[in-house]
């Protein structure tokens, strides 16, 4: 875990404890590795109830509501997956806002359309919202590291507004 990963994750907390808003997440890609950052953060029970690691379709539409059309439609790496992804999490972890990532980090599993490094976020906020589409160069490390400084950095952002 980068050092600046984890300082962005202490970030996050001040700003979320400050605004008295819980965070929760789905992630995909990231394995967790957005969660971890910020459980590694002391006191982050103040503002992080849960998280889901939802890796497969089914655990997608199970545990976060995401529909069977989207993800057969579009995806599992898509604008409208991570949409519904964040909008699962903030509901089901009872959340104010939430982090949703879901990408092909490699060394497998791109296609043209979707090549190796492409991930997208989504980010619940306010009943709305937000997707970010990014394409990470690297290793399947570095792709994933990418994406949990990206995720918390975007967050962070978006509650300064």
């Amino acid at each position: 875990m980068q050092e600046s990963t984890l300082v962005l994750a202490e970030k996050l907390g001040k700003l979320l404890l400050s605004q008295a808003k819980q965070i929760s997440c789905a992630e995909s890609c990231t394995g967790g590795g957005i969660a971890y950052a910020i459980t590694s953060t002391a006191g982050s029970s103040g503002w992080f109830n849960r998280s889901f690691v939802t890796y497969s379709n089914e655990a997608k539409q199970d545990l976060l509501g995401v529909k069977f059309a989207t993800l057969q439609n579009f995806g599992a790496v898509s604008q409208q997956t991570v949409e519904e992804m964040a909008e699962g999490a903030a509901k089901a972890g009872e959340a104010d806002c939430a982090i949703s990532v879901s990408g092909v980090a490699g060394p497998d599993g791109g296609s043209p359309e979707k090549p190796v490094g492409t991930v997208w976020f989504g980010f619940y906020l306010g009943g709305e919202v937000v997707a970010d589409k990014q394409v990470f160069t690297g290793d399947r490390y570095k792709v994933r590291e990418k994406s949990i400084a990206f995720a918390l950095q975007k967050m962070l952002q978006l509650l300064t507004k």
